[in-house]
């Protein structure tokens, strides 16, 4: 099996992916290290100098090998994954992937991105905390609908990573 953790950024997918790959006995994957690895340079880089189509390109050419060729994993995807080309029916069309929307409020979303934005390209040029909220509304308005397709759902807000932890295993025995 491969768990696919789908949410927006800061959401936790990579930090509790972690926790639950440990707690399966299963390999953990982030995606966009994966995609840093196999092309040699940044995320951001990518986006920099070849582009966001051409990583939205590679990103959907990576996730089908990964969910292809491997097993026993525990699949952390960017946010904008499921949104893009065939992604989310991928994930959705393979018997072997069970995925989890990892649903962050607005409000926690901003208290996670506000100190990190230098690290994220979509938003490392949004100024104030007031364009932070515009901008996080408008992208989980526009990117709920194929977050909601996920086979399972956990609101992640006030609650402990062993909480969220312990839904996951419990939705996936």
């Amino acid at each position: 099996m491969i768990v696919v953790l789908i949410g927006y950024m800061a959401s936790g997918k990579s930090s509790l992916g972690k926790v639950l790959a440990r707690r399966l006995n299963y390999n953990f994957i982030d995606l966009d290290d994966f995609i840093e690895t196999k092309e040699h340079m940044a995320v951001k880089t990518i986006f920099d100098v070849r582009g966001e189509i051409y990583f939205r390109k590679v990103e959907s050419q990576y996730l089908q090998e990964i969910i292809h060729d491997v097993n026993h994993t525990v699949l952390s995807l960017g946010g904008g994954t499921p949104c893009y080309g065939s992604n989310m029916s991928t994930i959705l069309s393979s018997e072997n992937v069970k995925s989890i929307y990892l649903k962050a409020s607005i409000p926690s979303l901003i208290s996670r991105l506000k100190n990190e934005k230098e690290k994220r390209p979509l938003i490392s040029h949004i100024k104030t905390n007031h364009e932070l909220t515009e901008f996080i509304g408008k992208h989980l308005f526009e990117r709920s609908p194929y977050y909601d397709q996920a086979q399972f759902k956990i609101i992640t807000d006030n609650k402990s990573r062993e909480e969220i932890v312990d839904e996951m295993v419990n939705l996936l025995i």
